[in-house]
């Protein structure tokens, strides 16, 4: 008997397909990303771009924008108002007492320098990013030095409104 069989999706892509959909909860419109914590393929935190539990939204406030002179000398304007979806699923898991020791980390994009410090000091070994970040070497060679595995699933640079 020769059924055929659907095709499974690799955990990376299982997992990443859930990171998806988590980043749809974001209330950012120029950065709706989701983030998960896995530990023997087991979800252990969700995250989402958001603005911290009882403050306003971008979706509802509007943007709060930041203009960063890059290393080149080019410009580049980022909204300050969220918390970053790693640093939410971080929050998350610290909030229920959640041990993130050898975990991997599902993201959108390239975690910024910033979280790639904090995924470090909470124990993250990989982490798996679907796009990259315009701004992602920095952390990039962070993960490096630190021991940290880092897999880049699709090479494009995630790009958004208002960016420049």
């Amino acid at each position: 008997m020769n059924e055929e069989h659907p095709k499974r999706p690799s955990w990376d892509q299982y997992f990443m397909d859930i990171t998806t959909v988590v980043g749809e909860r974001g209330t950012c419109d120029r950065g709706r990303s989701g983030c998960i914590i896995v530990k023997d393929k087991r979800i252990i935190s969700t995250g989402y771009v958001g603005a911290p539990v009882g403050c306003a939204h971008c979706d509802e406030a509007g943007h709060e924008m930041h203009t960063v002179i890059n290393d080149d000398g080019t410009q580049s304007k980022h909204c300050v108002r969220t918390t970053h979806a790693e640093q939410n699923a971080i929050a998350q898991a610290a909030r229920v007492g959640a041990a993130l020791e050898g975990a991997t980390l599902y993201c959108h994009m390239t975690p910024c320098y910033v979280c790639a410090k904090i995924l470090i000091n909470a124990g993250i070994k990989r982490v798996v990013s679907n796009k990259d970040y315009h701004r992602g070497g920095r952390s990039k060679d962070l993960f490096k030095e630190a021991g940290i595995q880092f897999d880049l699933l699709h090479p494009e640079v995630e790009t958004y409104s208002n960016m420049k």
